[in-house]
């Protein structure tokens, strides 16, 4: 047989075809027809704000697949978002597939690398190579923030992993109006803007449609699995305005009351033993009574967008599971709904109207823009004090390894296996455990080799068994690691610690709760169980050691990126770069550094009578800058936090013609700098700006040519586009009286 012969051919091959035999294989047909997957996974949900768990925000989609399937109360996750997500999709333990903290951070060593290791297959990876068509719509946030970027690498991304499709954005949190959103492998354009109605929710539930309607009518007989990972309800809490106003009025009463009244309605509900104890307000929370009357006023206000925002995603759930419904594909389909981590305390003791760049906003301030709040002109995020209700009745919020930070809402729905719908399942289970559930209903395993790379085992333990009965837990071990927090659940007990950041570990202080009889965690036991207390802290340490936990990581966010600093002493920050107009917009990332720097930027443009467009835009309205032309002049706006706004113009009208236009920035004392405007060489334009401590460091995306809906000026209409006028952007960093080939030889002699 030749070489270049398929030794599984069963034809015959001879000189010509005419004395050859053709020969098709016959496709390979499942004697068993495999159901669909569907996983929706809520960002930021807290135990209690689900209305089938308590609350008093209306969810009547997500109470639907809870009366029609399972909910769980003892479900468990890692504190937060990119953890949870890879050891959702792996069924490994997220320190050991290299996600022990959010995607954007690499700290250097493996068990931090910010995507998953390619030894730990996806679930997608797995199902696509069974025959299943495979989706993924809105969070990824698996794919390492360098990596981000239009230019790649993409063997990170949903479709290096398995997923045939994907719709959606890749870091951890985007403007819900307008999103940096991005289709399979690139970034695209939102298909309308806000102000006709445009919201993300919205949007990634018609692609998941879109796609599974397609699919269905294409393959009917083929089996799907789609992860649906909603931005929401995670900040910034962004709802059309009469979904906000539902809620008005609702939540006067504060969180103590709120909390109470959920608490009552869990027992109510089943879902916290009758004895379960509601511990008392978390130490960093005020009393709502001591609040003034415009602190209550602002608070309320901001708790009734997240409700509003969450019911808005209900919505468009319950829009997604009729739709399912409609086309007779619900009935076979396993929805498990999850949320990745406990409610966020990151609004802080007075919540903010500019989440991202908030710092430094007067109540004042917030309460003018009181009617903004979840509109496209805010980024808002509720204090704290409705985070301590969102978990209600549990301690502490999203990051710590106290249940409030990781018990968490779990509805399974599957109609064929679940024999007593409705009822709560009270089994000790973590996000490891949803992988080998499904692989176990499919009658599938986890490959020893995928794509010629050996495996890692799967460290969850299947939760099939709960889908008939309420029999005991089959899980023995859980350990938890979270940005230093640390703790254990073994057989019933639990040791934890709250880690004080950047402190010595060795001063950190284990509690100890026997959680079979305690809920909520309000009797800690350790002086009366010291050796119980050292029996789960060795076995943590043991646990930690097999899993890949080490080394622990206390450290605050900018502490741990000053050491990176520190060690990547052969990496120099670029201080010259070139951009060249996009039709779509550029990462973040990749726009300079600009914070407390001398920079020049220079745009070679074509100017004519009627030339207007952005030059350069990076941010949205909670910060950012644009360089644009506008009546004949060059303009330098920056929006700092949305508080102080700074616009320096030229005096000159610009000639028609071709233009160096140069943006010199010179920083001077006081956190001020001084703006000129230059016109081939010709100073056209100066002032002075403030906060140069924040310039060219903000959320959002970055533009080269126009601006599209992205708020950052009121001096202009998105997107406001120059189009082939701008033909190239030079930007240097550095001292500004440094000449470009000066620069670019100083960075040549640095690599």
């Amino acid at each position: 047989m030749s070489i270049y012969q398929d030794e599984k051919f069963q034809g015959k091959i001879g000189k010509t075809i005419d004395d050859s035999i053709p020969w098709w294989p016959l496709a390979e047909e499942s004697s068993e027809k495999k159901p669909n997957v569907v996983v929706i996974l809520l960002d930021d949900l807290g135990f209690s704000q689900l209305g089938c768990y308590g609350s008093s925000i209306s969810t009547p989609a997500i109470d639907r697949l809870a009366s029609e399937g399972l909910r769980y109360n003892n479900f468990h996750t890692t504190a937060i978002c990119s953890p949870t997500r890879a050891a959702l999709l792996t069924g490994r333990n997220p320190h050991s597939v290299g996600v022990s903290f959010v995607s954007e951070y690499d700290s250097g060593f493996p068990h931090s690398r910010g995507k998953v290791r390619k030894d730990s297959a996806l679930l997608s990876e797995v199902l696509v190579d069974r025959g299943y068509n495979t989706f993924a719509v809105g969070k990824w946030h698996l794919a390492p923030g360098k990596e981000q970027t239009n230019s790649g690498p993409f063997d990170n991304w949903p479709l290096g992993r398995g997923f045939e499709k994907f719709y959606g954005f890749l870091p951890g949190a985007t403007n819900q109006w307008n999103p940096d959103l991005v289709e399979d492998n690139h970034r695209i354009r939102q298909p309308k803007p806000a102000e006709e109605g445009y919201h993300i929710t919205e949007d990634l539930t018609d692609r998941a449609i879109t796609y599974i309607k397609n699919q269905t009518s294409e393959s009917p007989n083929k089996p799907f699995f789609l992860y649906l990972a909603y931005g929401a309800p995670h900040a910034p809490h962004h709802a059309p305005e009469e979904f906000i106003a539902n809620y008005k009025g609702k939540f006067d009463k504060g969180w103590d009351v709120i909390r109470e009244e959920w608490f009552t309605n869990q027992k109510k509900l089943g879902l916290v033993p009758q004895d379960a104890v509601l511990p008392e307000r978390n130490p960093d929370i005020k009393a709502w009574d001591d609040l003034s009357a415009e602190e209550k006023r602002l608070y309320a206000r901001l708790q009734e967008a997240f409700a509003g925002f969450l019911e808005h995603t209900d919505y468009h759930i319950g829009r997604f599971i009729s739709f399912l419904d409609e086309i007779n594909r619900l009935e076979d389909t396993l929805v498990i709904l999850l949320s990745d981590n406990g409610a966020c305390a990151m609004g802080g003791e007075e919540g903010t109207v500019n989440s991202w760049h908030g710092g430094g906003e007067s109540l004042e301030a917030k309460l003018a823009r009181l009617n903004e709040i979840g509109s496209p002109k805010a980024n808002n995020h509720y204090p704290k004090g409705w985070a301590y209700a969102g978990n209600t009745p549990l301690k502490w919020y999203k990051s710590y390894v106290h249940e409030g930070g990781i018990r968490d809402p779990l509805i399974i729905r599957y109609p064929k296996k679940i024999k007593d719908p409705g009822t709560v399942r009270t089994q000790y289970h973590h996000v490891t455990d949803i992988v080998p559930t499904v692989l176990e209903l499919l009658d599938l395993d986890m490959p020893n080799y995928l794509k010629g790379i050996k495996q890692q085992p799967v460290h969850g333990t299947s939760m099939l068994y709960t889908f008939e009965k309420n029999d005991k837990t089959r899980k023995t071990t859980q350990y938890y690691e979270m940005i230093g927090n640390r703790g254990i659940w073994h057989n019933g007990w639990k040791a934890v610690s709250a880690h004080t950041p950047n402190g010595d570990f060795e001063h950190d202080e284990w509690e100890l709760y026997h959680t079979d009889t305690d809920f909520t965690e309000t009797n800690n036991l350790a002086e009366i169980y010291p050796e119980k207390l050292q029996e789960l802290i060795e076995l943590w340490w043991q646990e930690a050691e097999n899993y890949g936990v080490f080394p622990l990581d206390g450290r605050t966010l900018d502490k741990k990126l000053a050491g990176l600093k520190k060690v990547k002493t052969t990496e120099v920050e670029p201080s010259f770069k070139v951009y060249y107009p996009s039709r779509a917009p550029f990462h973040g990332s990749v726009a300079p550094d600009l914070r407390n720097k001398d920079f020049d930027i220079t745009a070679e443009v074509r100017i004519t009578d009627d030339t207007e467009g952005v030059i350069l835009a990076h941010g949205e309205n909670s910060g950012g800058i644009s360089i644009f032309i506008q009546g004949g002049k060059l303009h330098f706006y920056y929006n700092h936090k949305n508080i102080d706004k700074y616009l320096v113009r030229s005096d000159k009208r610009l000639l028609s013609g071709d233009h160096h236009l140069k943006i010199r920035h010179h920083k001077r004392k006081d956190d001020q700098g001084m703006i000129r405007l230059y016109a081939n060489d010709e100073l056209i334009g100066e002032g002075i700006i403030g906060h140069i401590h924040d310039l060219g460091f903000f959320n959002g995306l970055y533009h080269v040519g126009y601006n599209e809906l992205s708020y950052i000026t009121p001096y202009y209409k998105e997107p406001f586009s120059l189009g082939d006028q701008l033909k190239k952007l030079k930007i240097i960093t550095g001292s500004y009286e440094k000449d470009l080939q000066e620069v670019i030889e100083k960075e040549l002699a640095i690599e």
